[in-house]
């Protein structure tokens, strides 16, 4: 529902506009070289506020890395790398709860359970060859699953598997949610350096970025405890992460060493558009706004290789790009801190005619 489709249901139901427009889905990117995060209203385009985590009481080197939200919007997550902590927080902003995982990287929120799947952070040299599992509603972490193979990073659940994947081999592998078996899938070509995955709508594609081999990757679910290698894609250099619109037609993935987005067709797998614009600074994150008409991309603006994490400031503040999807132009730019890494928001879902397909952005 879109943010003025609820002040009207608030309007009905006589909630208050102010608590109605308080309750719209928000945006969360994080800006991992100032330990802050910027909380976006996609209904405005606007910066609401910048939560600083040092007034929380951490370091300035806390390094917040990756956010998740959950479909209400009660209640969202932050890793922290360099504090070792996956934070909970409420609609309000306030940290209500916490875990303690050493180098947090991303996440994934299970789809119907009580659960959060955790991978580790490419920042650090030797991680832990673990994928967490912690409890959302209590953020108690139930188990750590060893998964073998070094510097696992990318992570994605379709429900009843996590997959994770490495950045140092061409290695992947499913954990099964209910038992912890882990099966091991070994993938073709060049070094990949897998970065990160994404889940189709209807469960039947999984599709890996690789970021030095300038590649998507794509895997088939139809035995999810197997992903089986379908085809691969070249992209524009760097592709980083990826997001599906919500009737999987199309994906959306950021190429941060071309400062470029691409959109795919997913029938096809071929290349729609490429997106480039000079507010482009090594794009990083993907997700889509509440209502599907915009996708948003955050950019880090920071010297140095794209894994080259350590000794590098940002030659500019970092920002948050918001493209129109139906017309594939940028629609807004909203500078947000230094280093702006994941970001995350409530996702859209289709409507009754099962498409949210957007016609326009005005």
């Amino acid at each position: 529902m879109s943010p003025r489709a609820l002040l009207v249901v608030g309007a009905l139901l006589g909630v208050p506009a102010a608590l109605a427009a308080q309750q719209a889905p928000r945006m969360y990117v994080t800006n991992q070289d100032d330990a802050t995060i910027s909380v976006i209203d996609p209904a405005t385009n606007r910066v609401e506020t910048t939560i600083d985590l040092q007034k929380l009481g951490y370091s300035a080197t806390a390094k917040p890395h990756h956010t998740q939200v959950e479909p209400d919007g009660s209640h969202w997550y932050a890793t922290l790398i360099g504090a070792g902590k996956v934070l909970k927080f409420d609609r309000d902003n306030r940290v209500v709860d916490s875990a303690s995982l050493e180098v947090p990287g991303l996440m994934a929120l299970h789809p119907s359970k009580d659960l959060l799947v955790v991978a580790r952070s490419m920042s650090a040299v030797n991680p832990p060859r673990r994928l967490a599992l912690i409890r959302r509603s209590d953020m108690k972490v139930l188990d750590e699953v060893d998964v073998f193979f070094p510097r696992p990073h990318a992570i994605a659940t379709n429900g009843d598997y996590a997959y994770v994947a490495s950045l140092g081999v061409n290695q992947m592998a499913s954990v099964a949610l209910d038992s912890g078996t882990v099966r091991l899938v070994d993938v073709d070509g060049p070094q990949h350096t897998l970065t990160q995955f994404a889940v189709s709508p209807d469960h039947r594609w999984l599709v890996a970025t690789g970021s030095t081999s300038g590649r998507l990757l794509v895997f088939s679910l139809a035995d999810p405890a197997t992903p089986a290698f379908v085809r691969d894609v070249e992209l524009e250099a760097g592709p980083f992460e990826s997001a599906y619109t919500a009737d999987g037609r199309h994906l959306v993935i950021s190429n941060l060493d071309a400062n470029a987005v691409t959109f795919l067709d997913t029938s096809t797998w071929a290349v729609e558009a490429v997106v480039k614009d000079s507010a482009f600074k090594q794009p990083h994150g993907v997700a889509f706004g509440p209502d599907g008409r915009r996708v948003y991309v955050s950019n880090r603006y920071q010297a140095g290789g794209m894994h080259d994490h350590e000794g590098h400031k940002a030659t500019g503040g970092g920002n948050v790009v918001a493209i129109c999807v139906p017309t594939h132009t940028v629609d807004a730019v909203l500078p947000v801190g230094n280093y702006a890494a994941g970001i995350s928001g409530v996702p859209p879902t289709p409507d009754a005619r099962g498409t949210v397909e957007p016609t326009s952005c005005r």
